[in-house]
């Protein structure tokens, strides 16, 4: 390399981390390389090193909306068994993962029975949604509920609910699988209150709505938060056998 050639890639170096371009500036000299082996054109070069500068930054994009999507990573489409599910549910899933449901701000609400695949499937398709460029946020209830209650007190409950509003969708895990008082409930009503029609949430939960009474306290509560829930929504019926029993049986049947 000349001396000449040597300060222009300094030069070149130094430009492209003033204008934060990481990927243009690792792989410009070996893409000029190719180029000029492969005899491309100018507008061929510069095409070849934005394709990489925006793949790397699609990546980068993907994996900081993972991390703080919160997301149990191990719950991935790969991981979930298709053949455990009923075709019905195998559509809803499909038509899920294209994602249209969140211009729509429709809902998605898993019912089931504990070790049914509600989290999974839910799971599974919020990683999905963030790979095509949308951001989620999963929490249990019983987590989110007290993250509500103590804005709510330190009165920055507006400011928490404007900072979820980022999110294309909030996947809150197993509503009533833990009691709460009324006061959390309110919270957690106040939430889906300020989401209804502007933001989609998903929800799974062990109790169908005719249960839901025990979750807010209150019928008229629990009234108003199914209506706003169900009036956009997807419903999956997940009315099948829980894994981890099946699992279990399996190793039985395999000692014996």
């Amino acid at each position: 390399m000349s001396a000449q050639t040597g300060d222009l890639y300094a030069q070149l170096s130094e430009h492209l981390k003033e204008l934060r371009l990481p990927a243009i500036r690792d792989y410009y000299q070996r893409s000029a390389q190719m180029a000029q082996q492969e005899n491309l054109s100018y507008e061929q070069y510069l095409l070849d090193l934005i394709e990489r500068e925006c793949e790397v930054r699609r990546q980068n994009r993907v994996e900081r909306f993972l991390r703080e999507s919160r997301l149990p990573l191990e719950k991935t489409l790969a991981t979930l068994d298709l053949n455990r599910f009923p075709q019905r549910i195998v559509r809803q899933l499909h038509t899920l993962l294209e994602g249209s449901f969140l211009e729509r701000s429709e809902n998605v609400l898993a019912f089931g029975n504990p070790g049914s695949g509600k989290t999974h499937v839910v799971c599974a398709v919020g990683q999905e949604l963030i790979r095509a460029g949308r951001r989620v946020y999963f929490t249990p209830c019983s987590l989110l509920v007290q993250d509500l209650l103590r804005a709510k007190q330190s009165l920055t409950l507006a400011r928490l609910l404007k900072r979820l509003r980022k999110y294309d969708t909030l996947i809150i895990d197993d509503i009533g699988y833990v009691q709460h008082n009324r006061d959390e409930m309110e919270v957690l009503f106040t939430l889906l209150a300020d989401r209804y029609e502007r933001g989609s949430v998903m929800i799974t939960s062990n109790l169908p709505f005719s249960q839901w009474e025990r979750i807010f306290h209150d019928p008229m509560v629990t009234a108003a938060a199914i209506d706003r829930l169900v009036h956009h929504s997807i419903i999956l019926e997940l009315n099948i056998a829980s894994y981890r029993i099946e699992q279990a049986k399996r190793k039985e049947v395999n000692v014996e």
